[in-house]
């Protein structure tokens, strides 16, 4: 299985790809965010005095997904773009950061995420893909609401959820970890049931600096 940003070609015959879709927060650097100001300015979240709710790790702007009218609406933009990953051959596609309702300073709910994440997997299941929770235990017992099909990790060793992961999805479960420590414990513990893989946290290609790749 190999994960691909939706702007960039599937990986080819033999390979099941994911189609990375940041759905609940708007791309890192000033372009992405003029972008949506520019073109939405509605549908990026704001705090009580009007400013952009950022994620300060990604420097990533929140997305507005509080009210019905505001997930139809950003549908009508990220949607396209779940159906250009369908036209493109990817199997799957992953819907990002839908935990982002965490760092909302409390503007938006679990429930907003969840609804929001219903439809983008009804999206994604008329077009013929399947569709990846991506993190987000606090949603696990959400399945049959959020309509997953699998689910795509970051450290769920580190976090001790693999098995949360895995009992939920009858082990169709493709983790990622970062830190040596924690793939040694994900490969003893879950390495016969999930697929488990060291990364770097940069994600860098094979040949550039910093580059890890290892699998259980």
């Amino acid at each position: 299985m190999v994960s691909r940003d939706r702007t960039a070609p599937p990986a080819g015959a033999g390979r099941y790809t994911v189609c990375y879709v940041n759905a609940f927060q708007a791309q890192p650097g000033a372009d992405a965010r003029r972008w949506w100001q520019r073109h939405h300015p509605d549908l990026l979240l704001r705090d009580r005095d009007g400013a952009l709710v950022v994620d300060e790790d990604w420097d990533e702007p929140l997305l507005d997904v509080s009210t019905p009218a505001k997930r139809t609406a950003l549908m009508d933009v990220v949607g396209p773009w779940i159906d250009g990953c369908a036209k493109a051959g990817f199997d799957a596609v992953e819907p990002d950061n839908l935990d982002s309702y965490e760092r909302s300073d409390d503007l938006l709910t679990k429930d907003d995420a969840r609804a929001f994440a219903a439809l983008l997997t009804r999206r994604a299941h008329d077009r013929g893909l399947a569709a990846a929770q991506k993190n987000t235990s606090d949603l696990l017992p959400e399945r049959r609401r959020t309509g997953f099909d699998f689910a795509v990790t970051e450290e769920c060793a580190r976090y001790r959820e693999c098995t949360d992961y895995a009992e939920v999805y009858d082990d169709r479960v493709f983790d990622v970890e970062y830190r040596r420590a924690d793939f040694d414990t994900a490969c003893r513990t879950v390495g016969d049931r999930l697929s488990v893989t060291l990364r770097d946290r940069d994600v860098s290609r094979p040949g550039e600096d910093g580059y890890v790749r290892r699998a259980c």
